[in-house]
């Protein structure tokens, strides 16, 4: 994955992080929703937020505004289904943290760039707010945000410019957990080590 695109991911796995102070009007209406943290976000979380603190606001946000549950089943596809119960909470929380720390340096490059959420759509059970972000060259890169609403706004899957995150992270796994000799521990391990989790 290109520094470009993974710096695209981080914005949108940071989308949220303003939640405390969302108005009334963006906990119903979803283009309020997404174009009022998406702002936010951008303006706020640039290069002078120590690293620490961008990982925990990352933390927080994807156990507040993201279907965490529902992605973890998703990315990891088949193996949740053999997966133990066990596993699969230790696969929870592991992957909240390996998102909150792979993602939380790369906000920078887009601290500052307008955001725009433009319309919303329903497609099935999901609510599909079509985004766009307007670079500095004045390009405009396209980002589509599926939310579902259990009770409130929760962010279940983006595609900037057609990939969806979902399915680009469900493949990687795969790919790991294939390495592994198709072991979901060996997927759990490497996890552990990558984000410090002995």
């Amino acid at each position: 994955m290109t520094r470009r695109w993974f710096a695209l991911f981080a914005l949108i796995f940071c989308v949220g992080t303003a939640a405390a102070t969302r108005p009334a009007a963006a906990q119903t209406d979803p283009v309020a929703f997404v174009g009022q943290l998406g702002t936010q976000v951008i303006q706020v979380l640039g290069p002078s937020v120590p690293p620490a603190a961008r990982v925990q606001r990352f933390r927080d946000l994807l156990g507040g505004d993201f279907d965490l549950p529902g992605i973890a089943q998703f990315v990891l596809g088949r193996y949740w289904r053999v997966a133990t119960p066990e596993q699969q909470q230790q696969f929870l929380g592991l992957l909240q943290e390996y998102l909150a720390q792979a993602y939380a340096g790369r906000l920078a490059e887009y601290a500052g760039e307008p955001f725009h959420a433009l319309s919303a759509r329903q497609e099935g059970d999901d609510t599909i707010v079509t985004s766009e972000i307007i670079k500095n060259d004045g390009g405009k890169i396209r980002v589509d945000w599926y939310l579902v609403n259990k009770g409130s706004w929760k962010i279940s899957d983006a595609y900037v410019a057609g990939v969806s995150m979902r399915i680009t992270q469900r493949d990687e796994f795969a790919s790991v957990i294939q390495q592994g000799g198709g072991q979901i521990q060996y997927l759990l391990d490497r996890l552990r080590q990558k984000v410090g989790r002995q």
